[in-house]
């Protein structure tokens, strides 16, 4: 991939305030894109992103919404269109992952993670996909998870819904191809972050156990899996879903 693929190219990264989506805005940021830094509630968290990528000669404004409404994302789009002239690629990061039982779960649960997961996606991809219309082409990454090809305890809201932005990845990739819109998806394993390892041992030990490759993933992993798929090495590649897991997903299963 050319050190400075891209220069001059604008790119929304929801959920950009930490972990996987710092991760991206950061990697794309030092490949020469122009990055929004979305976030809903912590401005200070995704201003410190900000202030990193620029002290590092790289250009990135914050702006926030809640992508479960329509007006909001909207106005996000409008003003990354606004600031940067146009929208590249997005990278649709922004969700949620709390654990639940399916026999105590809620309905309330049940919908709200799908708001916070694949109506903020579809939201995000529809209104970004109009303005990559007019601009010729685009990008459109989502982040997935592997639950929603293995599925993991307690969390059958989050597993269904995540298969669901896997289905929703190739539907759009087949409605958005004839525009030159590409439409990927990467679906990570357990990724670390400070405190992982004391706060949840038993499930990151499993992890490790069954995974080839014996480690965590790290959120540069699965930004660097963005910027290929965003890249123009890629550019007959869309409608997938690309683990990034240390390989768990392949494990030996007897």
């Amino acid at each position: 991939m050319h050190e400075m693929e891209f220069e001059g190219r604008s790119v929304v990264v929801t959920g950009g305030s930490q972990g996987i989506g710092a991760a991206t805005a950061k990697a794309f940021a030092k490949k020469g894109a122009n990055v929004v830094v979305h976030f809903r509630s912590r401005s200070e968290i995704a201003q410190d992103v900000v202030t990193e990528i620029t002290e590092d000669g790289g250009i990135a404004i914050a702006l926030p919404a809640q992508l479960d409404k329509e007006d909001e994302v909207e106005s996000l789009m409008t003003k990354t269109v606004s600031a940067f002239g146009t929208i590249d690629v997005l990278i649709n990061n922004a969700g949620n992952y709390p654990n639940a039982r399916l026999l105590e779960m809620t309905l309330e649960q049940w919908r709200q993670m799908y708001s916070d997961n694949v109506d903020t996606t579809f939201l995000c991809t529809r209104v970004a996909s109009g303005f990559m219309v007019k601009a010729g082409g685009g990008s459109i990454i989502n982040v997935s998870s592997i639950s929603a090809l293995h599925p993991g305890p307690d969390h059958a809201h989050y597993n269904s819904a995540k298969a669901a932005v896997g289905m929703f990845t190739q539907s759009a990739a087949q409605e958005l191809g004839p525009h030159n819109i590409r439409v990927n998806a990467v679906a990570p394993g357990v990724v670390y972050r400070p405190g992982l390892e004391e706060q949840w041992p038993d499930g990151v030990n499993r992890f490790l156990d069954a995974a080839p490759l014996s480690c965590l993933v790290l959120p540069e992993d699965v930004a660097n899996a963005c910027l290929f798929l965003a890249s123009g090495d890629a550019a007959r590649i869309t409608g997938i879903t690309v683990p990034v897991d240390a390989g768990v997903t392949s494990a030996k299963i007897y």
